[in-house]
């Protein structure tokens, strides 16, 4: 009888546990994080006191880049490093409620008729203009200062002496997305998966991660470079120049 209960109350565990399965990988990912805040003296940012700071009321933390790039820790729209924030076209500095050809302000209303940014007569009226500039920069014009969007350089010098790892809740916060932790002094940020705005949809929130360079991608000026991930994935990439996409910003 004693063995029966055993086994009974064993598979009442193993069908919770099953239940519960997505939930517990979140609360083991935020019990890691917990451990490693703690070991950090409380702080998931380590290194010199000197690490973190304020700029036009907004804070940078610095991740002993070679070029002494510091990084936001929030993106633009957003007050805290777990909210998604505001989704811009790439060179506008205002969100918006739909993102197309239609809508956007360096074209004349459809694919092929560019108006500014563009290296090649196929796409429309070449000016050569291959980096934002700071008039058409949404960290500048939304939050002043010195802020501005990284370049295409800098974007693969993060990339570069960092590690990104993937989670699926953010501190408990529920946000997933990759903690970018320097190679160089232990310093971290945080940037969500916010997903990507077409259209008036919002797609693969929670799923992938779009965050805007300044760079135009000069051989298809239609697209521009930007960071690139998800749980399995993370690259420089290049996309559609009109859809709505993360900003995070730079000094």
């Amino acid at each position: 009888m004693k063995k029966i209960k055993f086994l009974a109350a064993v598979c009442c565990m193993l069908a919770v546990f099953t239940a519960c399965e997505n939930d517990t990988k979140s609360k083991i990912e935020e019990l890691e994080n917990r451990i490693e805040e703690l070991e950090n003296g409380g702080n998931s940012n380590t290194g010199s006191d000197n690490a973190t700071g304020t700029a036009n009321g907004h804070e940078w933390v610095d991740l002993g880049l070679p070029s002494g790039t510091k990084w936001a820790t929030c993106n633009v729209g957003a007050t805290k490093p777990e909210e998604y924030g505001n989704y811009y076209a790439w060179g506008e500095t205002e969100p918006k409620t739909t993102y197309s050809w239609a809508t956007y302000k360096w074209c004349n209303g459809s694919y092929g008729t560019l108006t500014k940014y563009n290296t090649s007569s196929s796409y429309g009226t070449v000016d050569n203009k291959t980096v934002l500039e700071l008039a058409d920069d949404a960290a500048r014009a939304n939050w002043g200062g010195q802020w501005r969007m990284p370049t295409k350089e800098e974007c693969e010098e993060l990339l570069d002496n960092c590690t990104l790892k993937w989670v699926y809740s953010y501190k408990g916060t529920g946000v997933a997305g990759r903690i970018v932790t320097s190679n160089i002094n232990g310093n971290s940020i945080f940037l969500p998966a916010a997903g990507c705005r077409n259209d008036d949809v919002l797609n693969d929130a929670g799923r992938n991660g779009i965050y805007w360079s300044s760079s135009l991608y000069a051989g298809i000026p239609n697209d521009v470079w930007d960071v690139y991930f998800s749980s399995g994935y993370v690259s420089m990439d290049y996309g559609n120049r009109v859809y709505g996409r993360s900003v995070r910003p730079v000094l």
